[in-house]
């Protein structure tokens, strides 16, 4: 008789599945470099990036908020909001981005949706809009549920139409914020480059200890972003960069070196693209009839190979009252305008 014997192991706490990254233009999408950038991945907290928006885009900033018992015992992380006490959106939104609260999430979710279910619509609803079809959302914190998957490529586009907002600029950005809240606390971004391009780095409740100058120094300035944990996920990072009018932003999902990996990347970016002015601003004659007009120049990030191929490619309406002028590289589209169409003899 042979005997077979099962030995139940321990979880290690370790992300289970795969990993992604990749690194997009900050001004029109394009992907400059990935790896895996669309396979569908948990998130984590980056899910909040989507809960920002969908909130300011449905509420206004001084709206006030009474917290309900549910959203003041959400599990996960917390800015230890008190049920019953009353909070505007504006601070939820603090809460939400530089600490990650769980709670400001369903309050937020609650206050904008009328329950968490309805602002998860919304929130998928909006997502279909702006086509990220590698996303479906089941809550808005991003708390584990196996059908709550995102990919690389698309959590960088979130990132990319959110700082299209000013108002989620302006919070996304933030290094410190006074909450207030009963507490009071004073909150300070949880996302090391964001804080580290704002002057001096003090310690915050990370698992990741290593003092800031342990980093590889950066020539771009980190201005906003997010980060994520969760056991399954792992560590998620969302990041935008800017350095002498370029932008990039890099998300990595399932990456265990993290801010040295973004750094890395942005680095890259600079090193190998510079901003090209690929259309000069001005008049163009299309015909004996037509000519288009750009009121302000078209620059791209291209690289040196990049610069040889791009060609323009206009497309006028048969009414000719409205005209598309694209970019391509080869035979894809980067880049599309809408221009102004007029006659040849106006000046």
């Amino acid at each position: 008789m042979v005997l077979f014997i099962c030995l139940a192991f321990p979880s290690t706490g370790f992300a289970r599945g795969g990993s992604g990254h990749v690194v997009i233009d900050g001004e029109t999408g394009r992907i400059l470099s990935g790896v895996n950038e669309d396979s569908r991945l948990p998130i984590a907290s980056l899910t909040k990036i989507w809960t920002a928006l969908v909130a300011i885009e449905n509420s206004a900033l001084d709206e006030e908020v009474v917290i309900s018992a549910k959203a003041a015992t959400a599990e996960g992380s917390s800015i230890y909001l008190q049920a019953g006490e009353t909070v505007t959106v504006e601070t939820l939104l603090y809460g939400l981005m530089l600490r990650s609260g769980n709670d400001a999430a369903t309050a937020l979710a609650e206050h904008v949706g009328g329950s968490v279910e309805g602002f998860v619509r919304l929130m998928n609803d909006r997502a279909v809009v702006a086509g990220l079809t590698k996303t479906v959302f089941m809550n808005p914190s991003g708390l584990h549920h196996d059908e709550h998957l995102s990919s690389a490529r698309d959590t960088a586009e979130m990132l990319r139409i959110a700082l299209q907002n000013k108002k989620f600029e302006k919070i996304a950005s933030t290094v410190l914020f006074r909450a207030d809240t009963t507490n009071g606390m004073l909150w300070e971004n949880k996302h090391r480059l964001v804080r580290e391009s704002s002057g001096p780095v003090s310690d915050t409740e990370e698992d990741d200890e290593r003092p800031v100058s342990s980093l590889k120094t950066s020539t771009g300035s980190a201005y906003a972003g997010k980060t994520g944990y969760t056991k399954v996920a792992g560590r998620t990072l969302a990041t935008a960069f800017q350095k002498d009018g370029q932008t990039c932003i890099v998300v990595t999902l399932n990456e265990s070196n993290d801010w040295q990996v973004h750094r890395s990347l942005a680095n890259g970016v600079w090193q190998d693209y510079n901003l090209e002015i690929v259309v000069k601003k001005g008049k163009y004659k299309v015909n004996d009839k037509f000519s288009i007009r750009l009121e302000e120049p078209i620059q791209l990030q291209l690289n040196k190979e990049e610069k040889s191929k791009v060609r323009q490619v206009l497309h006028i309406s048969r009414k000719r009252k409205e005209a598309v002028l694209s970019i391509f590289l080869g035979e894809e589209r980067i880049y599309a305008k809408r221009v102004s169409v007029e006659s040849v003899d106006r000046k």
